[in-house]
């Protein structure tokens, strides 16, 4: 059970919320655009930003958690979206892991797992993907140049009988899982690792 001291968002039975995983290395528009866009189109309640300690997939460190949080409270102007660092509190690495945990602490709250296509592309690589699959539903929301990649991709291979149509996607917010759906969005062009690599994320120097 979580404890009072991880930071949760107020949430009761029967909500439905989306959760948004990521390093958020720094948090963008971008990132705002798809949890605004979660919200309408897989019927959600909530938005919840999970802003990781780090990426089990990425071999460098993310820039410290308490400024990625800053910078992501900062940024979202929505009130059904909020931000949590419970994964650092839980001592979780996975994501199979905290949903274990979340779904013990918040019982008959119905989480929703959000992500980009690019995620679902290496989803099976993830630890315990299946398992992510079976304990709630998963929620795609494209990005440039990817959903072809995404649509014919492992992860959705295995679970194509688990498909929901894009026309129905208003549904996934309570449908049962294993239960997917991939939509089309307007998206917004940016990433976290342009904004580094154009130097407009300001990391602070050790020992400076």
């Amino acid at each position: 059970m979580i404890r009072a001291d991880t930071g949760l968002p107020p949430v009761r039975a029967g909500l439905r919320v989306g959760l948004l995983g990521g390093s958020f290395d720094p948090p963008h528009a971008g990132h705002l655009h798809i949890a605004r866009e979660a919200l309408k189109r897989f019927g959600l309640d909530r938005v919840w930003w999970l802003v990781s300690p780090g990426n089990p997939l990425k071999r460098a460190g993310p820039a410290p958690l308490a400024d990625r949080m800053a910078a992501a409270r900062a940024l979202v102007d929505h009130p059904a979206i909020a931000v949590t660092d419970v994964e650092a509190r839980l001592g979780t690495r996975y994501t199979a892991e905290t949903l274990a945990a979340l779904q013990a602490a918040c019982p008959g709250v119905r989480f929703t797992w959000l992500m980009g296509a690019d995620n679902l592309v290496q989803f099976h690589r993830w630890e315990r993907w299946r398992e992510i699959m079976a304990r709630v539903p998963v929620g795609v929301l494209a990005r440039p140049g990817l959903r072809l990649a995404a649509q014919t991709s492992v992860a959705a291979r295995a679970f194509a009988h688990a498909r929901l149509p894009a026309a129905e996607s208003r549904r996934l917010g309570r449908a049962a899982p294993p239960a997917w759906c991939f939509v089309n969005v307007p998206m917004v062009d940016l990433s976290s690792t342009e904004i580094r690599a154009r130097g407009g994320w300001r990391r602070p120097v050790p020992g400076g």
